[in-house]
Parts: structure tokens; C-alpha cells; sequence
């Protein structure tokens, strides 16, 4: 099994790195001042190529794989979790199109999405039905050759500049029973609500999408009715899970070098506090955590392009890699001493986004079932 990046990878890797420190850093701190999402940086990264990586050629994609969506979350991430937050949520929109929709579906909303024209995202949520997504309340009653949704969803991410929505909503009495349809900004019956205001990830929104007789064309439906939840779990695991792994991976990264930076040039008792094991200690688990969960998620990215099963291997590796990541980002903030809590050092950001990765795409305790289930299920053969 070779991990070692082909020359079109490494490629890749230079030129969103570059990206991210020459067009996204230079906005961190206006992010974190107001919130606002840099909708004008999602439009420069569509146009850099950076959300076809998943998709066919013939759509206008790349055809890079799964392995390039990591490279490009771990390089974003590194600068700002919020815009890596963003974009692998535009993945995650993007990927019912590729697994589920029609060849009509897909000539109508890849070019777009490929070219990051138009942005995306998936609804699931409510209040009623997270981790549970069988709790989902919002329905879609069939009249004639349109579907009337209705319903709330919350939490949702781009809800506010996303274009182009994968709406989860009840179609049957069946308590199993969902659809997916997809729903486009302007349409009659829809518009987003509230923006949610977050601890971490300022730069990304989260909001809710409210739904009032909204009208949908029947050939909006995604797949059959009742393959709803399939769609969106498929989605959420193999590419939302996916995607908040490459984010912790660029968190996990950017703590490494704060950390290390800050451990060379903090002077005390007329020496850096490097040479303190302690400080030393800290600085080793963080790599540790690092690479291994650089190792998890390659992996699980790896066996996704080979169309080998990886739902569980995802599963370990937003589980790893989140959890390490918040409890690197409390080892740098550590290091950091009081200045770690200080709003002009990038520690407490660290700290602060990191948190937000557990709930998203399936809290550690849904990975948890999920491994465990697996694990037990094997056991048996």
C-alpha cells in the first residue's frame, strides 16, 4: 500500500497551499471579526479547479479522487478550519449528484459545481432528528408533477450561500420511509432563516433552511422516493466523515507549527522554553496525533478510490483525527501559556474551532456505534 503523492498530487498540494496563504490568510482576522462567510474566496477556489477534483471529466471535473479532496481540506484547514469547514461541505453536496442522480441531473449540476458557479450543500437536520436522522420531520406531499415540501432544517452549513440543497424530507407514513430532492435558491416556498452564532468556524455559516409549500418538479427527486436516507448516509459517511477528517488534519498541522514556533522563541529564565521536557512532551504528541491520523484518513481516502468499503474507516478516522484535534489544540494552547488565550494568537482559534468538529457529520459518540457494530458484527463470523 503506497501513500507517497504522484507529481499531479503533489502538484495539488503547492498550489493550494499557496493559495491558502496568499487568498485566505490575509482574511482570517476579518472572518473572525465578522462572521461573514469570504463567498468571493469560495468563487476564486471553484475557479482554481479545487471543487471539480471529485468529478468525471466529462462533467467538467478532474477525476482526482478522494485522496485530492483530503489534500486540498488539509492545506485550506491549516489557514482557516472555517473556509476548510466550508468546502468540505460543498464535497459533501456534491456527492449525491455523483452517487444517485440521473444522467440528466448530473449534466444539469456538475458543470456548475465544478466550476464553483454555483455552491452546494446537504439538509438533514432538525431539531427533531440529528444524530437520529429517522426523527426527520419535514415532508414532501406529491401533487401532480411537483412535490410540496414543508419543514425546518437547522445546522445546516452554507445554508446561507449555498445554491443548489439536497433537501431529506418524509414522503410516506413509513417511519423509514425519506426522500431527496433537490431544491435551488429562489424557488417559490423557500428561503433560509436564522444564522446560528458558533463558538468557532467564524467564516462559515450555519443557519437553518425553512420550507413553506415549497414547490419542487418531480424530476428534482434524486433517485427513487424512499432512497432518501441512503442517499444522505452515504454521503455523510464516506464523504462528510471524509471531509472532517481533512479539516482536523490541517487543525492538527497548524497546531504543530504554532506550537513549535512558539516553544523556539519564547524566552524564559534566559532560555526557550523548548528545552523544557515537558513543553518537549506536548510537542511529540501533537506530531504523533498528526501522523497517525494522517495515516487513518490516507487510508480510508485510499480504499474510497479503490470502490472498496470504507464507511467504517472513515468512521475511525473522523472519530481519531477530531478528537486529536481538540486535544492538540489544548496542548498548544498549554504551550502557549497565558498568551493561549489571548484573541491576537491563533492558539485559542485553534482551540475553539477544533471543538466544532465533533458534532459535524455524526457526533464521536455515532463513530463510536458505528466501529463498535462493525467490529461486533465481524466477531461472529
Amino acid at each position: 500500500m503506497d501513500f507517497s503523492f504522484t507529481q499531479e498530487q503533489e502538484l495539488l498540494q503547492k498550489g493550494v497551499r499557496e493559495f491558502a496563504e496568499k487568498v485566505v490568510a490575509p482574511r482570517v482576522q476579518e472572518m473572525e471579526e465578522t462572521k461573514n462567510a469570504p463567498v468571493d474566496i469560495y468563487k476564486a477556489m471553484g475557479q482554481n479547479g479545487f471543487f471539480a477534483v471529485d468529478i468525471p471529466k466529462k462533467y467538467g471535473g478532474l477525476e482526482m479522487g478522494a485522496l485530492a479532496r483530503v489534500i486540498i481540506l488539509e492545506e485550506i484547514s491549516r489557514v482557516s478550519a472555517a473556509v476548510g469547514m466550508a468546502t468540505q461541505v460543498f464535497y459533501l453536496g456534491i456527492a449525491p449528484f455523483l452517487e444517485a442522480a440521473s444522467e440528466e441531473q448530473k449534466q444539469k449540476y456538475l458543470p456548475s459545481l465544478a466550476k464553483g458557479e454555483k455552491l452546494a450543500t446537504v439538509a438533514v437536520t432538525e431539531a427533531s432528528g440529528g444524530s437520529d436522522p429517522t426523527g426527520i420531520v419535514t415532508e414532501a406531499k406529491k401533487e401532480g408533477d411537483n412535490y410540496i415540501l414543508n419543514g425546518r432544517k437547522i445546522f445546516i452549513t452554507n445554508s446561507h450561500e449555498a445554491d443548489i440543497i439536497t433537501v431529506v424530507a418524509r414522503t410516506s407514513q413509513d417511519p423509514l420511509q425519506f426522500s431527496a430532492f433537490i431544491v435551488e435558491k429562489g424557488m417559490p416556498g423557500f428561503k433560509p432563516g436564522r444564522k446560528e452564532n458558533k463558538m468557532g468556524f467564524h467564516g462559515c455559516t450555519t443557519g437553518e433552511l425553512i420550507f413553506e409549500n415549497c414547490i419542487v418538479p418531480v424530476e428534482n427527486l434524486i433517485g427513487k422516493e424512499g432512497d432518501g436516507l441512503k442517499i444522505a448516509l452515504k454521503a455523510i459517511s464516506e464523504t462528510g466523515r471524509c471531509g472532517m477528517a481533512g479539516v482536523a488534519l490541517g487543525i492538527l498541522e497548524s497546531c504543530l507549527e504554532e506550537a513549535v514556533k512558539f516553544a523556539n522563541e519564547r524566552i524564559l529564565g534566559g532560555k526557550p522554553i523548548s528545552v523544557h521536557q515537558a513543553i518537549q512532551a506536548r510537542i511529540a504528541d501533537i506530531r504523533i496525533a498528526l501522523e497517525s491520523s494522517r495515516l487513518l484518513t490516507y487510508r480510508a481516502a485510499w480504499l474510497k478510490e479503490k470502490g472498496m468499503r470504507c464507511d467504517v474507516e472513515f468512521a475511525i478516522a473522523k472519530y481519531y483525527s477530531t478528537e486529536a484535534a481538540v486535544q492538540c489544540a489544548k496542548k498548544t494552547v498549554d504551550i502557549y501559556g497565558g498568551y493561549g488565550v489571548m484573541m491576537e494568537f491563533a492558539a485559542q482559534r485553534l482551540y475553539r474551532d477544533a471543538q466544532l468538529l465533533i458534532p459535524s457529520a455524526g457526533t464521536s459518540d455515532i463513530q463510536m456505534i458505528v466501529i463498535a457494530r462493525d467490529s461486533l458484527k465481524k466477531g461472529k463470523k
